[in-house]
C-alpha cells in the first residue's frame, strides 16, 4: 500500500511536468515569392485563352527569368508531380542548359496505337507510315525543296526500319491536305511548313493524328504533337543566354530593318531584361549614320542583328565610337553575303549561332560542301533548310525517347534538340566566331 502511495504522486508530478515541456514545432516554410506568382499564375493559365493565356505565359517566364540557375533548379525539383508549374521551370531550364529533376509528365501522349515495333537500345522507334505535308509548288517550292532533300538525306542514310513516306501538296491549304494524310491512313504528319499552315491544324486540340509541324505558330501543339522551328526569336533567345553566360549585363542592341531581324532583337531584349539584365540602348542600322551612343556609360557588350555587309560597314563606326574591343554576339543572318576573308576580316571577333555541321562531322551526312556538290537544294541559303530537313527525319525517329525521358537530347545538324513539357522542340546552337575573315568553332562552354 505503501508503494501504490508513493507511485501516485510521483506518476502526477512526471505527467505535470510533461504537460509543461514546449512542444517543439516545425518551422514555417516560406515560398519564394517569384514561384508562388509564378504557381498561381501557371494554374490560371490552363483556363485561359486567346491573348490572356499567352500574356501569362509570358508573365510566369520573366517571373521565373528572375531565378538564379541554383535556385531554379531547386524549386523545379520541389515542384510535384502534375503542378502545372513544371512544365514552365522545366523550359527555362533547358534554355539554360540545365538538367531536368524530372522527365515532363506526358500520360496523354500515346506511342503504340499504330502498332510500331518496340524501341531500338537508342530510343529508335519510327511510325509505320509517314505523310510529309510541304508547298510542293508555288512561291514556296524552293525552301520546301531544301526541307524535304535533307529529310531525304536522313531517311536514307538510316539502315534501320523506315517508315513509308508519301507527299503531300499544301499549296491549296495545309488543313485540306492533312485531312487527305488523315485519310490515307498515314500514323504521322510532319509538316506544315507555313505559320498560317500550323496554326490550322493545331486549330484543333486533338488532331486525328499526331503532327511534327515545321514551324510556330499561335497554337501550342496538342498532346502528343510536337513543333520545330529555326525562329529568329529562339537565337534571340539563344544570344541573349550566351551573353550572360559570358558576364556581359548591358548590351547594345543595333538591328536592321527586316522582319526576323526586328524579332530576334526583340527576344534578346525581352530574355535579357528579364534575367536582371539591362539593354544600354536599341539603335537602328542605318549605313553611314554616325553612332548616338546611350548616356548610361559604356556597354558590356554588342549584340547585332544584321546582315554580313551591314556588320562590316558597322565595324569601323564601333571602332570610332569606342565599342571596337567589346564582345559582339550576332545572329546567323550575319554570314549573309560574307566568303571574302580580305573583306570579312573586319567581322573579326563576332560570335553567332551556327547550324552544328558545318563546323563538325555528322554521322550519316556528307560535308555542307560535299552536300552542295551533289544536291543544289543544298547549296547556299539552302543548306540551312537542308539541315532543318534532316533533323526532322531525327525527330521523326527519336521523338518518343524525348517526350518520355527526362534530360533525353538528340545530337542533330542543326544543334543539339531536345523537347520541352509543351511539345516545342528546344534547339542549343553550336557557335562560330570570325577570326582572320574566317568563321572557326567556339568550343562549347560547360554548364
Amino acid at each position: 500500500m505503501v508503494i501504490k502511495r508513493l507511485a501516485i504522486p510521483l506518476l502526477l508530478a512526471a505527467l505535470a511536468g510533461c504537460a509543461s515541456t514546449e512542444v517543439q514545432r516545425a518551422p514555417t516554410v516560406v515560398e519564394n515569392p517569384a514561384i508562388a506568382e509564378a504557381r498561381a499564375l501557371a494554374r490560371e493559365q490552363a483556363t485561359l485563352s486567346g491573348r490572356a493565356r499567352s500574356d501569362a505565359a509570358a508573365r510566369i517566364d520573366a517571373l521565373l527569368a528572375r531565378l538564379d540557375d541554383a535556385t531554379l533548379s531547386r524549386e523545379a525539383a520541389a515542384l510535384p508531380k502534375g503542378e502545372p508549374l513544371y512544365n514552365f521551370a522545366g523550359r527555362a531550364l533547358l534554355n539554360r542548359g540545365l538538367p531536368l529533376p524530372r522527365a515532363f509528365d506526358r500520360s496523354d501522349w500515346n506511342f503504340d496505337t499504330a502498332g510500331r515495333p518496340p524501341a531500338d537500345r537508342d530510343g529508335y522507334r519510327p511510325p509505320m507510315k509517314v505523310a510529309l505535308l510541304l508547298p510542293l509548288t508555288g512561291t514556296q517550292a524552293a525552301v520546301a525543296a531544301s526541307v524535304r532533300d535533307g529529310y531525304l538525306a536522313g531517311y536514307y542514310a538510316e539502315s534501320r526500319r523506315r517508315p513509308e513516306l508519301r507527299f503531300y501538296d499544301t499549296a491549296a491549304g495545309a488543313k485540306a491536305a492533312y485531312a487527305r494524310a488523315v485519310s490515307d491512313g498515314n500514323d504521322f504528319v510532319v509538316g506544315p511548313l507555313a505559320r498560317e499552315g500550323v496554326d490550322a491544324v493545331f486549330a484543333d486540340a486533338t488532331p486525328q493524328v499526331p503532327l511534327l509541324a515545321l514551324n510556330r505558330g499561335e497554337h501550342q501543339p496538342p498532346a502528343g504533337s510536337a513543333s520545330y522551328s529555326l525562329s529568329p526569336e529562339d537565337e534571340g533567345v539563344a544570344a541573349a543566354e550566351y551573353l550572360l553566360d559570358a558576364g556581359a549585363r548591358s548590351v547594345l542592341v543595333v538591328a536592321g530593318g527586316e522582319d526576323i531581324q526586328r524579332r530576334a532583337a526583340q527576344a534578346l531584349r525581352a530574355r535579357l531584361q528579364a534575367r536582371g539584365g539591362a539593354i544600354a540602348g536599341q539603335l537602328d542600322y542605318a549605313p553611314g549614320a554616325s553612332l548616338a551612343l546611350p548616356d548610361g556609360g559604356k556597354p558590356d557588350a554588342v549584340f547585332l542583328a544584321l546582315k554580313g555587309s551591314q556588320a562590316r560597314e558597322l565595324a569601323p563606326r564601333l571602332a570610332m565610337a569606342g565599342l571596337g574591343g567589346l564582345p559582339r554576339v550576332a545572329t546567323s543572318q550575319v554570314v549573309s553575303g560574307t566568303g571574302k576573308p580580305a573583306e570579312d576580316v573586319a567581322l573579326d571577333g563576332i560570335v553567332y549561332p551556327i547550324e552544328t555541321w558545318t563546323v563538325r562531322s555528322v554521322p550519316g551526312l556528307p560535308t555542307p560542301a560535299s552536300a552542295a556538290s551533289r544536291v543544289d537544294s543544298a547549296r547556299g541559303p539552302g543548306a540551312r533548310l537542308f539541315a532543318f530537313g534532316y533533323d526532322a527525319w531525327l525527330l521523326t525517329g527519336y521523338l518518343e525517347r524525348l517526350a518520355l525521358s527526362a534530360n533525353a537530347d538528340i545530337q542533330g545538324t542543326t544543334g543539339r534538340l531536345s523537347l520541352d513539357g509543351f511539345g516545342n522542340v528546344v534547339r542549343r546552337p553550336s557557335w562560330s566566331r570570325f577570326s582572320g575573315g574566317v568563321a572557326s568553332p567556339v568550343e562549347e562552354r560547360a554548364r
